[in-house]
């Protein structure tokens, strides 16, 4: 399932050995700070924190770069668009935002085995059955869910890559139907995976 679900890096760092409990309460807590931070001084600082915590993590530029990769043209247009309604130091912190939260959330990923994140969430769920749920279920629904968000993005990114090659870049058409069609492939791809696992049902 890793290989369905996750990008683990192996490594032997404190983030790897850190119970999957532990990262994504401190996930959690990050994301929730990043909302705090108003300033760009204050988020340049938190990114400095994230470049610290990749470089402690061990996992390499590329694996870190390719965590970001996929959002670069959305944080872009994100920019652009913040900037019309707001300030350029509004603009600026609503970008380093997501781009910090993205950036956090792949680190978490690529130091823990989606196994670990699984077992935890499924105890963390544990509750869930005395209303019917299935704790298994409702942990793998969340490990897609979070293992899906760098997947569209980077199916957002080669569309848009594909618009400008075309000239096309200014057609939300030539944009959004390609998207949607990629991502009911991946969709499809992922059902008939986890149906192969036996878990279609």
């Amino acid at each position: 399932m890793s290989g369905l679900t996750g990008a683990y890096v192996p490594g032997g760092s404190l983030l790897h050995r850190l119970p999957a409990g532990a990262k994504l309460a401190g996930l959690a807590a990050s994301c929730t700070a990043l909302l705090l931070l108003r300033s760009p001084v204050a988020l340049a600082g938190a990114a400095a924190v994230v470049a610290l915590l990749y470089a402690v993590s061990g996992v390499g530029g590329t694996a870190a770069w390719a965590q970001i990769r996929p959002v670069r043209w959305f944080a872009v247009a994100l920019f652009g668009m913040q900037l019309l309604f707001v300030d350029l130091p509004g603009a600026v912190s609503s970008t380093l935002r997501v781009v910090l939260a993205v950036a956090l959330a792949g680190l978490v990923t690529l130091t823990t085995r989606t196994a670990a994140m699984m077992a935890c969430l499924e105890r963390r769920l544990a509750p869930a059955r005395l209303v019917g749920l299935d704790p298994f279920r409702l942990s793998l629904l969340l490990s897609l869910t979070l293992r899906s968000v760098p997947v569209v993005a980077e199916l957002a990114s080669r569309v848009r890559e594909a618009q400008r090659a075309r000239g096309v870049e200014r057609s939300v058409r030539a944009f959004a139907v390609p998207l949607v069609v990629s991502v009911l492939r991946h969709a499809d791809a992922l059902g008939e995976a986890l149906g192969a696992r036996g878990l279609d049902d």
